[in-house]
């Protein structure tokens, strides 16, 4: 059945309709985005999917609201928005859309629903509140859509409309970017677990360019490990490993004495000839060449075992 017709509801927007018909739009790109409440409309009908509207939901007749007594939710009890529905049922052809690989889809898919989809979903339905974010609450993915709604006193009739279409390409941009930053986690762990491979037993991981490298890790259970070496365009960095992805903790930090130097001073501090900086908060020092970057990850490894 050919999709003509991606309708939700008209009025003000939130982030779930808007990031469905980011879904939606990719899949049925022909289609057209109709925003109204009228039953005309909100009835299922062929050619069309409905989704935020409706006070049903019915995949098999292309319904996806979740307003209803009885709404649907996931198996363990948390509620579904527009675009938690949405993903389930089209999350995978997205994925395909977007030209990931086969057999990255179903855990990429499994990913996003977990950090991207279920974030949106539960602030939508009331379930947790934006203030959970502390300070940066205002900064939020659905607060910053929403703020892209037109002021409260701009009545002109299309309004609404022009600021949901001009939100789209916003909200398309947040979505593409994290299915694009899953999708370069899966083609890095498999460089990391190849290097870690060959760093056996010792402390320091190499690798052959600046990647992600926390999470394959942490998967591949490389606890012995410090530090991460790797080339960037004209010299080397040296790296520690956060414990998590929501703190800035490391497993090992880089030598107090270092804190804050380049250039002449770090290579005094150092003892290493050609040592170029190392942060103040020690995750990351610099070096001109793999030999010098080498020595500096040797005496970080060495202080760090020491204490």
């Amino acid at each position: 059945m050919t999709i003509t017709h991606l309708v939700t509801h008209s009025g003000g927007f939130h982030a779930d309709e808007l990031l469905s018909t980011v879904v939606l739009s990719r899949l049925y790109p022909a289609a057209e985005i109709v925003r109204s409440r009228d039953e005309a409309w909100i009835t299922p009908g062929a050619g069309r999917v409905i989704y935020d509207v409706g006070r049903a939901y019915d995949p098999a007749r292309d319904i996806f609201d979740h307003h209803q007594k009885g709404a649907p939710l996931r198996a363990d009890g948390q509620p579904y928005s527009s675009f938690g529905l949405i993903w389930a049922a089209y999350g995978m052809g997205y994925l395909e859309a977007l030209g990931v690989l086969v057999e990255d889809r179903a855990p990429i898919h499994a990913a996003m629903d977990v950090d991207f989809v279920l974030p949106i979903d539960l602030i939508d339905n009331g379930a947790i509140a934006p203030s959970v974010a502390g300070p940066l609450a205002g900064l939020t993915l659905p607060v910053l859509l929403e703020s892209l709604k037109p002021a409260f006193d701009d009545r002109s009739p299309e309004a609404d409309d022009l600021a949901f279409h001009a939100a789209l390409p916003i909200a398309r941009a947040f979505v593409e970017a994290a299915v694009q930053s899953y999708a370069a986690q899966h083609r890095a762990a498999a460089i990391v677990r190849d290097a870690i491979a060959r760093a056996g037993s010792g402390r320091v991981l190499e690798l052959p360019m600046g990647m992600p490298y926390r999470r394959a890790i942490a998967a591949a259970g490389a606890d012995h490990l410090l530090f991460v070496i790797h080339p960037r365009d004209t010299d080397w960095a040296l790296n520690g490993i956060k414990l998590s992805e929501d703190t800035f903790e490391q497993r090992a930090d880089l030598p107090a004495a270092w804190a804050g130097l380049t250039d002449a001073a770090l290579e005094a501090a150092s003892g290493v000839k050609g040592a170029k900086f190392c942060h103040n908060a020690r995750f990351i020092a610099v070096a001109e060449s793999r030999e010098a970057i080498l020595q500096m990850a040797d005496l970080a490894v060495a202080e760090a075992l020491e204490q």
